[in-house]
Protein backbone atom coordinates (compact mmCIF):
# COMPACT_ATOMS: atom_id res chain seq x y z
CA UNK A 1 0.00 0.00 0.00
CA UNK A 2 1.46 3.37 -0.98
CA UNK A 3 1.93 6.17 1.54
CA UNK A 4 -0.96 8.01 -0.11
CA UNK A 5 -3.48 5.18 0.32
CA UNK A 6 -5.52 5.39 3.49
CA UNK A 7 -6.60 2.25 5.35
CA UNK A 8 -10.15 1.41 4.22
CA UNK A 9 -12.44 0.73 7.17
CA UNK A 10 -16.13 -0.17 7.05
CA UNK A 11 -18.48 0.76 9.85
CA UNK A 12 -21.74 -1.16 9.98
CA UNK A 13 -24.48 -2.19 12.37
CA UNK A 14 -28.12 -3.19 12.22
CA UNK A 15 -30.86 -0.56 11.94
CA UNK A 16 -31.06 1.42 15.18
CA UNK A 17 -27.63 0.26 16.40
CA UNK A 18 -26.27 3.81 16.50
CA UNK A 19 -23.63 3.48 13.76
CA UNK A 20 -24.23 7.08 12.57
CA UNK A 21 -23.62 8.36 16.10
CA UNK A 22 -20.39 6.35 16.30
CA UNK A 23 -19.34 7.60 12.84
CA UNK A 24 -19.84 11.21 14.07
CA UNK A 25 -17.39 10.58 16.92
CA UNK A 26 -14.79 9.37 14.39
CA UNK A 27 -15.44 12.46 12.25
CA UNK A 28 -14.76 14.72 15.28
CA UNK A 29 -11.35 12.98 15.43
CA UNK A 30 -10.75 14.18 11.86
CA UNK A 31 -11.56 10.92 10.07
CA UNK A 32 -13.37 11.35 6.71
CA UNK A 33 -16.72 9.52 6.59
CA UNK A 34 -18.28 8.15 3.41
CA UNK A 35 -22.03 7.57 3.78
CA UNK A 36 -22.84 4.69 1.43
CA UNK A 37 -26.62 5.27 1.72
CA UNK A 38 -26.37 8.98 0.86
CA UNK A 39 -23.99 8.34 -2.02
CA UNK A 40 -26.17 5.50 -3.34
CA UNK A 41 -29.11 7.94 -3.56
CA UNK A 42 -26.90 10.52 -5.28
CA UNK A 43 -25.48 8.00 -7.77
CA UNK A 44 -28.96 6.67 -8.63
CA UNK A 45 -29.90 10.20 -9.64
CA UNK A 46 -26.65 11.38 -11.22
CA UNK A 47 -24.50 8.49 -12.51
CA UNK A 48 -25.56 8.09 -16.15
CA UNK A 49 -24.30 4.49 -16.46
CA UNK A 50 -26.19 3.41 -13.31
CA UNK A 51 -29.33 5.30 -14.43
CA UNK A 52 -29.38 3.44 -17.75
CA UNK A 53 -28.90 0.10 -15.92
CA UNK A 54 -31.86 0.89 -13.62
CA UNK A 55 -34.03 1.89 -16.60
CA UNK A 56 -33.08 -1.35 -18.40
CA UNK A 57 -34.00 -3.40 -15.33
CA UNK A 58 -37.19 -1.62 -14.21
CA UNK A 59 -38.34 0.54 -17.11
CA UNK A 60 -38.16 4.20 -18.12
CA UNK A 61 -40.77 5.01 -15.44
CA UNK A 62 -38.03 4.55 -12.81
CA UNK A 63 -37.21 8.21 -13.53
CA UNK A 64 -39.39 11.32 -13.70
CA UNK A 65 -39.53 13.55 -16.78
CA UNK A 66 -36.91 15.89 -15.25
CA UNK A 67 -34.47 12.97 -14.88
CA UNK A 68 -34.89 12.60 -11.11
CA UNK A 69 -35.33 9.15 -9.59
CA UNK A 70 -39.01 8.28 -9.04
CA UNK A 71 -38.73 7.13 -5.43
CA UNK A 72 -42.47 6.39 -5.12
CA UNK A 73 -42.36 4.09 -8.15
CA UNK A 74 -39.30 2.23 -6.82
CA UNK A 75 -40.77 1.97 -3.32
CA UNK A 76 -43.97 0.42 -4.69
CA UNK A 77 -42.59 -1.85 -7.41
CA UNK A 78 -39.01 -2.67 -6.38
CA UNK A 79 -38.43 -2.42 -2.65
CA UNK A 80 -41.49 -4.51 -1.80
CA UNK A 81 -40.30 -7.39 -4.03
CA UNK A 82 -37.25 -9.35 -2.69
CA UNK A 83 -35.97 -10.57 -6.13
CA UNK A 84 -36.16 -6.98 -7.44
CA UNK A 85 -34.36 -5.70 -4.33
CA UNK A 86 -31.59 -8.20 -5.14
CA UNK A 87 -31.43 -6.87 -8.72
CA UNK A 88 -31.22 -3.20 -7.75
CA UNK A 89 -28.62 -3.99 -5.08
CA UNK A 90 -26.54 -5.83 -7.70
CA UNK A 91 -26.47 -2.60 -9.73
CA UNK A 92 -26.12 -0.01 -6.96
CA UNK A 93 -23.55 -1.70 -4.68
CA UNK A 94 -20.79 -2.02 -7.33
CA UNK A 95 -21.37 1.64 -8.33
CA UNK A 96 -21.04 2.68 -4.67
CA UNK A 97 -17.90 0.51 -4.33
CA UNK A 98 -16.22 2.29 -7.28
CA UNK A 99 -17.31 5.72 -6.02
CA UNK A 100 -15.96 4.94 -2.51
CA UNK A 101 -12.55 3.89 -3.87
CA UNK A 102 -12.28 7.08 -5.97
CA UNK A 103 -13.24 9.18 -2.94
CA UNK A 104 -10.95 7.32 -0.51
CA UNK A 105 -7.81 7.87 -2.54
CA UNK A 106 -8.40 11.62 -2.56
CA UNK A 107 -8.29 11.71 1.26
CA UNK A 108 -5.16 12.48 3.26
CA UNK A 109 -6.19 10.94 6.62
CA UNK A 110 -4.44 7.73 7.80
CA UNK A 111 -7.73 5.85 7.42
CA UNK A 112 -11.26 6.50 6.14
CA UNK A 113 -14.63 5.11 7.20
CA UNK A 114 -17.30 3.75 4.88
CA UNK A 115 -20.60 3.85 6.78
CA UNK A 116 -23.00 1.26 5.36
CA UNK A 117 -25.89 -0.82 6.70
CA UNK A 118 -25.02 -3.80 4.48
CA UNK A 119 -21.30 -4.61 4.35
CA UNK A 120 -21.09 -8.34 5.05
CA UNK A 121 -24.42 -8.96 3.29
CA UNK A 122 -23.13 -7.47 0.01
CA UNK A 123 -19.59 -8.87 0.23
CA UNK A 124 -18.14 -5.35 0.20
CA UNK A 125 -16.06 -6.30 3.26
CA UNK A 126 -13.75 -8.09 0.77
CA UNK A 127 -12.56 -4.72 -0.55
CA UNK A 128 -12.02 -3.22 2.93
CA UNK A 129 -9.02 -3.59 5.25
CA UNK A 130 -11.11 -3.71 8.44
CA UNK A 131 -14.76 -3.64 9.52
CA UNK A 132 -16.22 -2.18 12.74
CA UNK A 133 -19.62 -3.47 13.85
CA UNK A 134 -21.75 -1.32 16.15
CA UNK A 135 -23.68 -3.79 18.28
CA UNK A 136 -26.80 -3.14 20.29
CA UNK A 137 -29.57 -5.35 21.81
CA UNK A 138 -32.44 -6.06 19.41
CA UNK A 139 -35.16 -4.60 21.66
CA UNK A 140 -33.19 -1.37 22.03
CA UNK A 141 -32.62 -1.13 18.27
CA UNK A 142 -36.35 -1.55 17.52
CA UNK A 143 -37.30 1.07 20.14
CA UNK A 144 -34.66 3.54 18.84
CA UNK A 145 -35.77 3.10 15.22
CA UNK A 146 -39.46 3.60 16.02
CA UNK A 147 -38.60 6.77 17.94
CA UNK A 148 -36.34 8.07 15.14
CA UNK A 149 -38.62 7.04 12.24
CA UNK A 150 -42.23 7.56 13.37
CA UNK A 151 -43.40 6.77 9.80
CA UNK A 152 -42.25 3.14 10.18
CA UNK A 153 -44.31 0.41 11.84
CA UNK A 154 -42.74 -2.23 14.09
CA UNK A 155 -43.49 -4.76 11.34
CA UNK A 156 -41.49 -2.70 8.79
CA UNK A 157 -38.56 -2.41 11.21
CA UNK A 158 -38.59 -6.19 11.70
CA UNK A 159 -38.64 -6.69 7.91
CA UNK A 160 -35.49 -4.55 7.61
CA UNK A 161 -33.84 -6.46 10.47
CA UNK A 162 -34.64 -9.76 8.74
CA UNK A 163 -32.73 -8.62 5.63
CA UNK A 164 -29.62 -7.99 7.75
CA UNK A 165 -27.28 -10.56 9.26
CA UNK A 166 -27.86 -11.22 12.98
CA UNK A 167 -25.74 -9.05 15.26
CA UNK A 168 -23.93 -12.07 16.73
CA UNK A 169 -22.78 -13.13 13.27
CA UNK A 170 -21.61 -9.61 12.39
CA UNK A 171 -19.67 -9.41 15.66
CA UNK A 172 -17.83 -12.62 14.72
CA UNK A 173 -17.02 -11.36 11.22
CA UNK A 174 -15.97 -7.84 12.30
CA UNK A 175 -12.40 -6.87 13.24
CA UNK A 176 -13.68 -4.47 15.90
CA UNK A 177 -16.96 -4.39 17.85
CA UNK A 178 -18.36 -1.28 19.53
CA UNK A 179 -21.04 -2.08 22.09
CA UNK A 180 -23.70 0.62 22.14
CA UNK A 181 -25.56 -0.23 25.34
CA UNK A 182 -26.56 1.84 28.36
CA UNK A 183 -23.66 0.61 30.47
CA UNK A 184 -20.92 1.11 27.83
CA UNK A 185 -19.45 4.52 26.99
CA UNK A 186 -18.90 5.03 23.25
CA UNK A 187 -16.01 7.53 23.23
CA UNK A 188 -13.41 5.31 25.02
CA UNK A 189 -14.28 2.43 22.64
CA UNK A 190 -13.89 4.70 19.59
CA UNK A 191 -10.58 6.15 20.87
CA UNK A 192 -9.13 2.67 21.39
CA UNK A 193 -9.92 1.63 17.80
CA UNK A 194 -8.75 5.02 16.48
CA UNK A 195 -5.34 4.57 18.13
CA UNK A 196 -5.00 1.02 16.75
CA UNK A 197 -5.83 2.11 13.21
CA UNK A 198 -3.48 5.11 13.33
CA UNK A 199 -0.64 2.90 14.55
CA UNK A 200 -1.14 0.60 11.52
CA UNK A 201 -0.48 3.30 8.96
Amino acid sequence: MSNHSPILVGITGGIGSGKSTVAKIFSILGIPIYSADDRAKWLMGNDEHLKSQIKDAFGEESYLSDGALDRDFLAKTVFSDPPKVKTINSLVHPAVGRDFKDWAFQQTAPYVLKEAALIFETGSNDSLDHVINVSSPLKVRIARTLMRDPFRSEEQVNQIINQQLPDEQKNELADFVIKNTDNKLLIPQVLKIHQQLISEN
